[in-house]
C-alpha cells in the first residue's frame, strides 16, 4: 500500500514540475526559500525537519521524490503537491484529519474495551490522525474475527464522519449474524479409538445433551487448533509416539449457518520404553533423581509422564538455589522394535541467590505482616519449594484475593535475583449495621465489625453491639498473632449480653450475662497449632418455661426454700484447642485440608461442671488441573455433658449451651437452629407454670397425666453430628475476574442434633396414647438431610451466604426453608 503511495508522488512529481512551465527533462535548481501550505495542526518547523531539502541546496527530480517519501512517511499527510515558483520550493500539504471519537455499534461478541484494545495496536485511537487507507484492512481483520467463531454472515463497516476543524468520528457498525452451528464431527483413519473416545475428549461438541444448560455446538477456529493438539496429547500420552493430524476439513452448508469438521488421522502403532538414561551434571545426586523417575523400563510411552518428569527434576533443582535448570528429553525412536530409548538431560545452570524480596499491590497490609510469613529468606540460595511454600503461606492469610510471584534477574549479574510478591487485597472482615423494625422483635440497632487485618497489622479484632426485642449484645474482642516474633498469639475480649427467649419466640427462659477471657496460641510446625485460654463467665437464668427438659435441669439447681428465685452461676473456664490447616487459600481455598479441635471446660470449683469438645474438618480435592471443579466434603461432631455431682446429682450440661443447627450454614433447606429436640410438657391436671418471681410459691409440673409436645419449639441437644458433600463449579455468566470473590457449589447436607441425656424409656408408665405423641431425642439416628446450590461472596461490605434448598429426608415437626441466606458470618 506505501509503495503504491509513493509511486503515485512520484507520478505526481512530475505532473507538477511540467504543470508549472518547466521542461519536460527536469531541470535542477537552487532553493531560495521553502514554503509549506495547508498545515493545521502540524507546526512548520516539524514539516520543515521531515523535509530532507535545506535553503541553499541544489534540488533535482531524485530529491523531490525523496522529500515527498518522507513527509509520507512522518504519517501526517494524506496528500502532498509540490511545485515551483522561481527559487521557490512551494510543498502544497493536505493533514490526515484528527480522530474525535470512536464509537461502535451493533457488537455484542466482542466488547467496546475489546475492538479498542485491537485499534490501539493499529494506532486507530483518539488524537491521532487517520489514515484512511488501514481501515478497509482493519475491517477485514475483524470480520474474519467473526469467521473464526463461525460466523460467517458477519459484516463490519467503517463510517468516517467529518467534523470542524479537521476532525473525524470514526464509527464501526457491526451486523454480527447467527454463529454456524457444528452439525457433525467426523474422525478418519482410527482404528485403536473409536469415534466417540476421540470426540469426547474435543471441547467443541456436535451434540449437547437437553441437561446441559450451558453446553453450545458453536464452532471456533481457536477451540479446534486446541482440540486437535488435545487429540495429539490423547495417543502419546498411551504410547503413540509417532500420530500424527494430517488434514482438517472445515465444510460450510450452503446457507452459512452449519458446519461439518472432518479430522484425518494417522494412528501409528504404540510404542514401549526400552530404556531411560539420566544423563548431564547430576551433582552427585543420581541415586535421589533415579528413584524419582515416574518412567521405567518396559512400561507403555506416555508423553504427559516425560512432561512430569522434566518439571519435576526441574522444581528438584530449583529447590537447591538452581533457578534456571534446562532439563531436556531427546527420545531414540527404533520403529523396527517398535521401542523408544529416553535421555533425560539435565543442565542445572548456576546456582541462583535472591538479593531483595519486594511486594506490591498491598495498599492496607503493611510489609511487616507479609515478610513474617516468608519461609524464603533474603541472601540465601534461591529456593522454588520455600517460595511456593511462602506463597500459600501468604494465601492462607485470607487478606489477599491473589497472590502472584516473579523471580527478576539482577541486571548486570547472572546468579542474582529479586522476588517479587504482587498481591491484590480483599475484604478481611466483615460489618453489619441498620435499624428495623418486626412484629416479633420490635425496634432493632445493630451495628458490628469484625477484622482479621485491622489496620493491616494483621491483627484481630471486633466489636459487635446490638440490640432488640429479645436481645442485648455488646462484645470486644482483640487477638495479636504475632505477640511473639516465634508466632505465639495472644488475645483477649470482653462481653456482656442479655437475652430474652419468650420475645424470640422460642422457649422461655432469660439468660444475663458478662465475662472476660485471654486466649494464646502455639505453633507446633507449619501446619500444626495448639492454644489455650482462661476465662470467667456470669450468669444469670431466670423465668424458666416448665418444660420437661428445663424441670431436669431446674430441679438440681434451684433454691427449695426460694424455688422461683432466679439461677446465678459464676463459672471459670478453661479451653485447649488444636488446629492444622494445609489449604492453599484463607478464602474461597482449592486444596488442602484443615481440622480444628476444640474443647472448653469450667474448672472444678466453678457453680456448674461441664465440658464441650468439637471436631471440624474439611478436605478440598481439585477435580482438574485449573481448580475450577473442586470436592469439598466437610464434618463437624461435637458433645458436651456435666462431670461430678452437685447435692448428689449428676451434673448436666446447661441448657442455653447446647447445640443448634440448620440455616444458611449448616443443614440448609432447615430453619436456622431448628433441627434436634424438641421441648414438651407434662400435665398434672392443671396448667403448667413456671419460677416467676411471683412468690405464689409455683412449682413446676409434678406426676402428670397427659403429655403435650410444644409445636415449633427447638431447644437443641449436648451432641452433634453433621456433614457435607459439595462441588464447587465455574459461576455461570460471571467474569473469570470475579473467581476468588464468588463461589457456586451444589450440596448434599446430613446430620443430627441429640440429646444423651434424655431418658425416652423412662416415661413409658404414661398412658400409650399420651406416650406415642413423644420422640426419642436420645437417638442419633433421626437424621435429616437436604440437597441444593449454594452461593458464596466475598462482598465489600463481608462474606454473604445464599442457599436454596430442598429437604431429602425431614421428620414430622421440622421447620424446612426453601431459601436462606447469611450476611456478615465467616464461612
Amino acid at each position: 500500500m506505501r509503495l503504491n503511495k509513493l509511486f503515485a508522488s512520484m507520478v505526481l512529481v512530475g505532473a507538477s514540475l511540467s504543470g508549472n512551465g518547466w521542461a519536460d527533462t527536469f531541470q535542477p535548481f537552487e532553493v531560495t526559500d521553502i514554503q509549506v501550505q495547508g498545515l493545521q495542526r502540524v507546526a512548520l518547523g516539524a514539516a520543515l525537519l521531515t523535509i530532507p531539502v535545506k535553503v541553499g541546496d541544489t534540488v533535482d527530480e531524485l530529491k523531490l521524490q525523496q522529500a515527498i517519501k518522507s513527509l509520507y512517511a512522518s504519517t501526517n499527510f494524506e496528500h502532498i503537491e509540490v511545485s515551483r515558483d522561481g527559487g521557490v520550493l512551494v510543498v502544497m500539504v493536505k493533514e490526515r484529519p484528527t480522530i474525535s471519537t470512536v464509537t461502535f455499534e451493533g457488537n455484542k461478541d466482542i466488547k467496546d474495551e475489546q475492538l479498542q484494545e485491537s485499534l490501539d495496536g493499529s494506532g486507530v485511537k483518539v488524537g491521532e490522525s487517520l489514515d484512511r487507507t488501514m481501515l478497509s484492512g482493519i475491517e477485514k481483520s475483524l470480520q474474519d474475527f467473526y469467521y473464526g467463531v463461525g460466523k460467517y454472515g458477519a459484516k463490519v463497516e467503517a463510517q468516517i464522519i467529518n467534523l470542524p476543524r479537521n476532525r473525524v468520528e470514526l464509527k464501526f457498525n457491526f451486523t454480527e449474524g447467527l454463529a454456524a452451528e457444528i452439525k457433525q464431527i467426523n474422525v478418519v483413519g482410527n482404528d485403536v479409538f473409536t469415534d466417540a473416545e476421540l470426540i469426547g475428549q474435543l471441547e467443541l461438541k456436535d451434540f449437547v445433551a437437553w441437561w446441559d444448560l450451558f453446553g453450545e455446538r458453536r464452532y471456533q477456529k481457536q477451540k479446534l487448533q486446541a482440540d486437535l493438539e488435545t487429540v495429539k496429547s490423547f495417543y502419546h500420552n498411551r504410547g503413540y509416539i509417532r500420530f500424527k493430524v494430517t488434514s482438517t476439513q472445515v465444510t460450510m452448508t450452503p446457507d452459512r449457518k452449519g458446519l461439518y469438521i472432518t479430522i484425518n488421522v494417522d494412528e501409528g502403532e504404540q510404542y514401549k520404553v526400552k530404556d531411560v538414561q539420566l544423563t548431564g551434571d547430576l551433582m552427585g545426586r543420581e541415586e535421589q533423581m533415579q528413584a524419582m523417575l515416574p518412567v521405567k523400563a518396559g512400561d507403555t510411552y506416555n508423553g504427559a509422564d516425560v512432561t512430569f518428569a522434566e518439571d519435576m527434576y526441574g522444581k528438584y533443582l530449583g529447590r537447591f538455589g538452581y533457578a534456571y535448570p534446562e532439563v531436556k528429553t531427546f527420545p531414540e525412536i527404533d520403529d523396527e522394535t517398535k521401542e523408544v530409548n529416553l535421555n533425560i538431560n539435565i543442565k542445572p545452570g548456576k546456582r541462583v541467590y535472591v538479593r531483595s524480596i519486594n511486594f506490591t499491590g498491598n495498599q492496607i497490609t503493611k510489609d511487616e505482616v507479609m515478610r513474617r510469613e516468608l519461609r524464603q529468606m533474603e541472601g540465601a540460595w534461591l529456593n522454588s519449594a520455600q517460595v511456593e511454600h511462602s506463597k500459600g503461606r501468604l494465601n492462607r492469610l485470607g487478606y489477599f484475593e491473589t497472590v502472584d510471584t516473579e523471580t527478576v534477574q539482577v541486571p548486570g549479574t547472572d546468579d542474582l535475583v529479586d522476588i517479587a510478591f504482587n498481591v491484590k487485597e480483599q475484604p478481611s472482615g466483615s460489618f453489619n449495621a441498620g435499624v428495623g423494625y418486626g412484629t416479633e422483635s420490635g425496634l432493632s440497632l445493630t451495628f458490628g465489625v469484625q477484622q482479621s487485618n485491622f489496620l493491616g497489622t494483621g491483627n484481630q479484632a471486633g466489636i459487635n453491639l446490638s440490640t432488640n426485642d429479645y436481645s442485648k449484645n455488646v462484645n470486644l474482642s482483640l487477638t495479636d498473632p504475632y505477640f511473639t516474633k516465634d508466632a505465639i498469639s495472644l488475645g483477649g475480649s470482653i462481653y456482656w449480653s442479655e437475652f430474652d427467649a419468650d420475645e424470640a419466640n422460642l422457649e422461655a427462659y432469660k439468660n444475663s450475662s458478662y465475662g472476660i477471657a485471654a486466649t494464646s496460641g502455639f505453633p507446633i510446625n507449619e501446619s500444626n497449632n495448639l492454644n489455650g485460654g482462661l476465662g470467667f463467665r456470669h450468669n444469670e437464668i431466670s423465668e424458666i418455661s416448665a418444660y420437661e427438659q428445663a424441670k431436669r435441669f431446674y430441679d438440681i439447681y434451684r433454691d427449695s426454700d426460694d424455688p422461683n428465685a432466679a439461677l446465678s452461676f459464676n463459672n471459670f473456664e478453661a479451653s485447649f484447642g488444636w488446629s492444622r490447616r494445609t489449604l492453599n487459600r484463607g478464602s474461597f481455598p482449592t486444596s488442602g485440608s484443615s481440622q480444628r479441635l476444640s474443647t472448653k471446660v469450667t474448672v472444678p470449683g466453678s457453680d456448674l461442671q461441664y465440658f464441650k469438645a468439637d471436631l471440624d474438618t474439611n478436605f478440598y480435592f481439585p477435580l482438574n488441573t485449573s481448580h475450577s471443579f473442586v470436592l469439598l466434603t466437610k464434618a463437624r461432631f461435637g458433645y458436651g455433658n456435666g462431670y461430678g455431682q452437685f447435692e448428689d446429682n449428676d451434673q448436666i450440661l446447661p441448657f442455653w449451651e447446647n447445640y443448634y443447627s440448620g440455616g444458611s450454614t449448616s443443614l440448609r433447606g432447615f430453619k436456622s437452629n431448628s433441627v434436634g429436640p424438641r421441648s414438651f410438657y407434662l400435665y398434672r391436671g392443671g396448667e403448667p407454670c413456671s419460677p416467676n418471681g411471683s412468690g405464689d410459691g409455683c412449682y413446676l409440673p409434678g406426676d402428670p397425666n397427659s403429655v403435650e409436645v410444644s409445636d415449633g419449639r427447638s431447644i437443641g441437644g449436648n451432641a452433634i453430628a453433621t456433614a457435607s458433600v459439595e462441588i464447587i463449579v465455574p459461576t455461570p455468566f460471571l467474569d473469570e475476574a470475579y473467581t476468588n470473590s464468588v463461589r457456586t457449589s451444589v450440596f448434599i447436607d446430613a446430620g443430627n442434633v441429640w440429646d444423651t441425656e434424655f431418658d425416652y424409656d423412662s416415661y413409658r408408665y404414661l398412658p400409650a396414647s399420651e406416650f406415642d405423641k413423644l420422640e426419642d431425642y436420645s437417638d442419633p439416628g433421626r437424621i435429616r438431610a437436604s440437597w441444593g446450590m449454594s452461593v458464596q461472596w466475598i462482598s465489600p461490605m463481608g462474606p454473604m451466604v445464599f442457599s436454596l434448598a430442598l429437604p431429602l429426608k425431614e421428620y414430622e415437626d421440622d421447620e424446612t426453608e426453601i431459601f436462606s441466606f447469611n450476611f456478615g458470618k465467616t464461612f
